[in-house]
Formats: structure tokens, sequence, C-alpha cells
């Protein structure tokens, strides 16, 4: 989705999601009081320490401070993204995202999004009868099996079949006009100009199947909606691969064959397998090897690598071992640098000749092809093996030629130790000195590094403001705010973080079903939000029956403070004119001032 979410979209989706519910599907919650309580997703623990809230709408584990939203957990748990997280919560109860496409026009309305995804599930249900049923898929099922997959394994990943017409998916989905378009929409048909209109013509327009003959292999996106497919010829003919075109719903780009299945897999191995087949992913997961993934005819993207990273730390790349796989990987490597952070970890499998994944799974076994996969070549060492293959590393000329070839690859990876590394790598093989590389301009030291703004910190108990200790008492009891009297009054305090609580005061004197998961995602966006989250899960050790009174004593506390700096502002003021040039209300309140000055000293003391 284009653009940014508003925020009162997010604000509807919270107030319409129950966090209970969002979890419990995930980790299995049991009551306890008036909360409910598991064992932590999140680490290992033996005492369950893990508790969420469905009056704050809001989780926390005491044990490892876990703690957010339903919208923060399913970007923790799931390893989704905000707006995949928002996506994801949105469809389960019912509401449209909102087009945000600033600058440019939708070539269709948002509404028909969903007539899109309507129209390939029904192709997929189609396609997948077809397999079933069709007299001509004996065939397909024949090559089905000559490749080992059994029908557990074809139905798990919705294996469908286009039998070889020219028109079977049109003349049973496309009835009528609006249909015909949706197909051509989504790829599925295409529509050819013919000055003799035909059965299935259209103002002179034909339409016909984009597949014929073809094993039917359905993509899915990140919510594990069926976006497009992919065809694989059976017998002869071209091309052998055949996927769905660019479309609304697909970008190949973006998506990856599997990755909807094996994001669990994936996260549990901590590593993800990236192979160039539908037919490798579904054999390696026959085998038990679920967190395998494909791209989809195009080479590896560096959102492939986001997705995948958002995953798990480590990628291992499976290619053939000829040049073709050899070009391949180091296309993979020049897009993977960029995202190269510290911690995360590429590998290069190379397989030999005439071998592919499923081959290798399938005469060898899973635990062979794990060991290839955890023994996989780093694709750092390959980046210097690559490079010295093309100089001379006898010669000095060749050695300042790996320099000039190697220099601007490091400089793409992002500043950290892993380039302080390659460098010395670098130095190493070279004989150069870091000066003489020019290492300085592209080292991760401190004194050129771009520093993140550290995050505000809440003071231990006992220790936060008046302010944030308000904040914190609104957060987790919204109904306070209804409590005060002179909301007016707030606009006097001009400390920092004050709008924030004025904000909070407003919103839940508008709207009194505030909850503390809805006001956190007002704040998500602002850079007091990290913490307000810890502010929302501190304990504050105040009965419930003095809540209210602490509360409105601290607002209280905060306006007088406000009121007693106003007034030392204004003295100091006063005292640095001369007193022969003050007017007669002025010399009134410079003495008014100074006697409250003096009372109140007399009261601390």
């Amino acid at each position: 989705m284009a653009g940014k979410i508003p925020s009162t979209f997010i604000d509807e989706l919270v107030s319409r999601v129950d966090i209970v519910e969002v979890i419990d599907s995930r980790v299995p919650l049991t009551r306890k009081g008036k909360e409910f309580q598991a064992r932590c997703p999140f680490h290992d623990e033996k005492t369950p320490s893990f508790t969420v809230s469905p009056t704050k709408q809001f989780y926390h584990c005491f044990g490892c401070g876990a703690h957010g939203t339903a919208i923060g957990f399913l970007m923790d748990y799931a390893n989704l993204s905000f707006v995949e997280a928002i996506e994801e919560l949105a469809d389960g109860v019912g509401l449209q995202l909102p087009q945000q496409t600033p600058g440019t026009q939708a070539a269709t309305p948002r509404e028909s999004a969903g007539d899109l995804l309507g129209m390939v599930k029904q192709a997929n249900f189609w396609f997948q009868q077809q397999l079933r049923k069709h007299p001509d898929a004996r065939q397909a099922v024949a090559y089905l099996k000559t490749r080992g997959l059994d029908g557990k394994i074809a139905a798990s990943f919705g294996i469908g079949f286009a039998p070889d017409s020219w028109n079977d998916l049109v003349l049973a989905l496309a009835a009528t006009p609006q249909a015909r378009q949706q197909l051509v929409k989504t790829g599925l048909i295409m529509q050819k100009d013919d000055p003799s209109p035909g059965q299935n013509s259209e103002s002179g327009a034909k339409f016909f199947d984009r597949f014929r003959s073809r094993i039917i292999f359905p993509i899915e996106d990140h919510r594990g909606r069926v976006v497009g497919f992919g065809g694989r010829i059976i017998g002869a003919g071209e091309p052998k691969y055949l996927n769905s075109p660019e479309t609304p719903l697909f970008h190949k780009g973006a998506e990856l064959y599997g990755l909807h299945r094996a994001r669990r897999a994936i996260a549990a191995a901590k590593k993800s397998i990236v192979v160039e087949g539908y037919m490798d992913v579904v054999s390696l997961a026959q085998f038990g090897v679920d967190n395998a993934v494909a791209t989809l005819g195009t080479a590896t993207t560096r959102m492939h690598l986001q997705r995948l990273f958002r995953l798990a730390a480590e990628v291992v790349f499976c290619f053939d071992g000829d040049r073709a796989g050899r070009a391949a990987a180091w296309k993979a490597l020049q897009v993977s640098l960029p995202e190269m952070q510290d911690g995360r970890k590429v590998g290069l499998l190379f397989l030999p000749d005439g071998e592919d994944p499923d081959s290798i799974v399938r005469t060898q076994g899973q635990a062979a092809f794990v060991e290839r996969i955890n023994t996989a070549k780093s694709m750092l060492d390959f980046l210097f093996d690559h490079l010295t293959e093309q100089v001379d590393m006898a010669s000095r000329d060749g050695r300042a030629q790996l320099v000039s070839l190697a220099k601007p690859l490091l400089a793409q990876l992002p500043v950290g130790a892993l380039r302080d590394l390659m460098f010395d790598r670098l130095t190493s093989l070279s004989g150069l000195t870091g000066t003489q590389l020019g290492k300085q301009e592209y080292s991760n030291n401190l004194n050129s590094r771009t520093r993140k703004p550290s995050k505000n910190k809440p003071n231990q108990p006992g220790q936060i403001s008046p302010l944030a200790f308000a904040i914190s008492l609104l957060l987790q009891n919204p109904q306070l705010a209804l409590a005060l009297d002179d909301v007016a009054a707030l606009q006097q305090l001009r400390i920092q973080g004050a709008e924030v609580l004025i904000k909070m005061v407003e919103l839940i004197q508008n709207q009194p079903e505030q909850t503390t998961a809805r006001l956190l995602e007002l704040f998500r966006d602002s850079p007091y939000h990290g913490y307000l989250e810890k502010l929302a899960m501190r304990t504050n050790f105040i009965d419930d029956d003095v809540l209210e009174l602490q509360f409105k004593d601290t607002v209280g506390r905060l306006l007088e403070n406000q009121k007693e700096y106003d007034r030392q502002e204004v003295l100091e003021k006063l005292r640095q004119k001369n007193i022969k040039e003050l007017k007669e209300d002025e010399k009134v309140a410079l003495v008014e001032l100074l006697n409250a000055r003096k009372n109140a000293r007399k009261e601390e003391s």
C-alpha cells in the first residue's frame, strides 16, 4: 500500500480488534483474574510471565520485557512490517484499507482489489478442480508422480492444472463483461483485437487463457492470499515456466514463492533457503525442509532480502555450479551488499552439474541436503574469490586492480564491524595499509557515523517526573481524564512533553472508550512512542480507590509548578528593569511577586 495510513483508520482498527483473540489464535491463553496469561512466545520460560490485558488491549511479559499492542504483537511474532500487520488485522475485522497514492490516480478503485482477489481465488479453485477431474489431467498427475510428489503435498501447495484449451477458463469464469475485464487485470486471460467477433468476443475483441497445458502453482502474498500463478509446461513447449504478469495484485520483485507457508519454519531454523524453482520448494517441503522459498522468474531484489531478513538473520542461495549459476550468484551478491547489517549472513551453495535441490533431497535425503546448506560458502568469501580470479595477485598491478574492483563494492556495505573487517581483508590481500586504501572515509568510527537520537528512558520507580507520572496513570486508566474539572487549564502547561498529556486528555474527553492500546497507536509516529510504552507498563503502586485523587493531585501540582515558573519569569524581567522605569502597575506586580516568593520560602522551611 502506497502512502501513509491515516491515524483515524488506525484508531478505528485498534478499537475493533480484540488483542486477546489476536494473541490467543497464535499463543493459547488462559484466564487469570481480569487478565490472560501464557508462556512468553519471545523467550524460553517454564512459568508463564506473559500477560494480556483485555481492558488495556496491551500485552506485557514480566520475564523479557516484551510489550505492545495487537499491531506490535504481529510485527514481533509474525515478523511483519507495520503496514503488513495493519493489513492482516484489517482483513480480520473486515475493514478496507484506504487508498493513499499521493500525486497519482489509481488505475482501479481500492474496492476493486477485493474483486480481483475474489476472481483469482475462483481461478485457483478452478485450476485445482481440473487437476482432479479433467480427462487430460492424467499427464499432469503422471509428471508430478515422476517428480516424487504425493497427493498430500500437492494439495498442501494448492497445485492445479490448466487444460490445453484456448478459452476453458474464459468460459468457466468470464460470464459477464465485468468478469472478463477483471480476469484481464489479474493476468489470467488476454485480450486480442479481431475484426470478426467470435463466440466470446466483445466489440471486436477476443479473450483467451494465458495458462494452457501447464501444471499450476498458486503464488501467495505475505498474507497468504493468492495473487498470481506460475505454470510449468507439460511436455514440449516454450517457455518452460510462465508466471503471471505484473498486475495490481502481483509484483515479482516483492513476492517469493512459498514465503507465507515458510514463515514459521524460517524463524525456527533462523535461516531461509532461496532456490530457483517451484518444484524445488515443494520437493524440499515434502522431505521436511520447510524453510525454502523461490524467486519468481526474476533476479533477487532488495525487497526480497528485506522480507527474508525480517524473518531470520541468515539467507542461503542455491545455484547451479555452472557459469550461469555463478553469474546469478554474483548478481545476488551485489543486491545483498547494502542489506548486510552487522549480524546478518548470506551463504551461497553451488550444486554439482546436473543437480538441483529437488534431485539432491530425493536421492540423498534431507540430512545430506541440510548439511550442504550448513556448509554453504560465505557470500563475502565468494566476493574476494571472484575478484582475485580476475587479476594477477602476484603482480603489483594485479593487486592494484583488485583494490579498484573491491572498494566500490565494500563501500556499499552498511557502516559497521562487517565493513571494517572486509576492508581489513582487502588490506591483507593487497598489501596496502588502511590509510593507503582510503579506509578512513568508509570506516565505522564514532566521529564520522551519523548517530541515532537516543531514546528517552524512563526513570526507576519513584524517580520519574510529575508529568511522566500523570501520563503513566492516564495511559493505564484512561477514564481518569473524565475526572478533571478544568481541562482548559492544561493549555497553560509549557514544559516539554506536556502536549502529550493535553492531547490524551482531549482524546479521552471526546471518546471516553479509549484504551491503552488506542492511545499508544495514536502516538506511534511520535518520538515519545517508546517511552510511552514503558510508562504504560510501569508499576505505580497506587490503590484503585485513590487513583483519581492521585491523578488530580499530580495534574494540580503540574499546573502550580507552571504558575510558579511563570511568576519567576515575570519577576526576572521586572528586576532587569531600572526601578525608575517601572510603571505603577509593574511596581505593584513586583511587590506582590517578591512577597509571594518570600512566603513560599517560609512554607518550605
